[in-house]
């Protein structure tokens, strides 16, 4: 050690008369090592910055990085919703900050499925790029599903989505992103948010609405105003970029765009069925799904004798789908982290729009189907469709009332024809306006309409 300590006090201090390299050797040595550590600094500050850094080096993280990889942010470093845009001194320091996430893994201090506990707020996230004051037309959706039939037989749901947004200052801040033009409080009761028995809603001048669970027995009294959250974009876009569909959706997205082959007897039903199956490793998951050609062998022999080919093509394709949606170790799937757009799979926007969620005057948050997008048209293959009903313009006094949903169920009367066409109200076979299957055939479980208490309160208020 004593002889390394000379060396380096005659290397860094050379006795005088040295020659000229010899005096500038240490200088330039200082030098390379400086530069060194800053380009070897900036290479490793871009590494850990990037998507493969952040999704292949933790094996906590595959069912987050593979939905990443397809989402609408593929090409958004994780960073830059995780840490945010910022200045880079920020950044450092936001990064250390996560060298707790580290630790954690190092002594497995974590629990599966991962959930994102600290994100960033929207405003400085999402509206870096997506501006609240941009507003957005209504949009044309065409959503296609396949039967359970042998034919899997399709039906498709045309809608216009209400998306808005923009300025109140321009006339605008309506539609879907009402809410973001408008400050919404609310108190949720879990980590994922999927109950919300307290809201509070903002006015122009300044006073506020405060809406409750009729259900939940919630006393605004005892709610403290640090616990409340503000309604931004990630409220309910908050699976945008890890996004797992069910198997139904995966299924009708595969064989809209002919992934699989929609001839394929009863593919629809038993591919979901083997999606859905419990398996305890992937591998008996893919044989699982392997195991559907031997259902085809058996109960449709001559369509497999002359179709081989493409049964084993949809196999595959459903193997992939299963890769890509099951993660046993990380305990992730469809079902792990509820998805807020929509009002289907998972509560969604039932949370606050289940139509129990009442003011002091028992006025719901409005339950109603064209706040957001048009009615539903639902057609089937060789329908043809010449119009889809988007309502706009003045509303009957009992359209206004924000219960009115609710309580048109039992409030059919000789007016309601005089706009719509009513022949078998309630139905789902699609003849009228009544009648319609996206409306009356799906089992709404996250919608508040049957809820105790509730249709006393709407018989009041509904005209006799």
């Amino acid at each position: 050690m004593k002889r390394l300590r000379d060396w380096l006090r005659r290397f860094f201090f050379p006795p005088a008369g040295s020659p000229r390299w010899v005096r500038l050797l240490p200088y330039m040595t200082l030098g390379l090592l400086t530069a060194f550590v800053v380009v070897s600094s900036a290479y490793a500050w871009d590494y850990t910055n990037s998507p493969p850094f952040c999704g292949e080096t933790c094996h906590t993280m595959p069912p987050e990085y593979n939905a990443y990889q397809i989402s609408p942010h593929a090409r958004i470093a994780c960073v830059e919703c995780h840490i945010g845009r910022e200045f880079v001194g920020n950044q450092i320091l936001r990064k250390a900050g996560d060298i707790k996430h580290i630790v954690s893994l190092a002594f497995k201090d974590y629990e599966f499925p991962i959930t994102a506990g600290e994100m960033r707020p929207a405003r400085e996230i999402c509206e870096k790029c997506h501006s609240p004051e941009k507003f957005s037309d209504d949009s044309f959706r065409q959503v296609t599903h396949y039967g359970d039939d042998k034919d899997n037989t399709p039906t498709t749901i045309l809608l216009f989505l209400k998306t808005g947004g923009g300025s109140k200052r321009q006339g605008l801040g309506r539609g879907i992103h009402w809410h973001i033009e408008n400050r919404i409080l609310y108190y949720p009761t879990d980590k994922h948010e999927q109950t919300i028995p307290y809201i509070r809603v903002y006015n122009d001048d300044g006073s506020a609405d405060e809406f409750v669970d009729l259900e939940s027995n919630f006393d605004p009294a005892s709610v403290s105003e640090a616990d409340l959250k503000e309604m931004d974009c990630i409220t309910c876009h908050n699976r945008i970029t890890h996004l797992v569909p069910t198997p139904e959706a995966s299924l009708d997205k595969a064989l809209d765009l002919k992934l699989i082959d929609p001839a394929i007897p009863e593919i629809r039903l038993k591919g979901v069925e083997v999606l859905r199956a419990a398996y305890l490793s992937q591998d008996q998951g893919l044989n699982g799904i392997a195991g559907l050609e031997n259902y085809y062998q058996v109960y449709y022999a001559d369509y497999y004798a002359s179709n081989r080919d493409t049964i084993q093509s949809a196999i595959a394709t459903l193997q992939d789908i299963y890769r890509q949606s099951v993660f046993l170790e990380q305990k992730s799937d469809w079902t792990s982290h509820p998805n807020n757009v929509g009002h289907k799979d998972f509560p969604g926007c039932f949370r606050c729009h289940d139509g129990k969620h009442l003011n002091a005057d028992g006025q719901a948050i409005r339950l109603e189907c064209n706040v957001c997008h048009s009615v539903p048209v639902v057609v089937g293959p060789q329908d043809f469709v010449t119009n889809i009903e988007i309502s706009r313009g003045p509303e009957p006094e009992s359209h206004k009332n924000p219960n009115w949903i609710a309580g048109h169920r039992t409030h059919l009367g000789p007016t309601c024809a005089l706009c719509h066409t009513t022949s078998n109200p309630g139905g789902t076979d699609n003849t009228s306006f009544c009648s319609n299957s996206a409306c009356h055939g799906a089992a709404w479980t996250y919608a508040g309409l049957d809820a105790p208490g509730l249709a006393e309160i709407v018989a009041a208020q509904l005209p006799t």
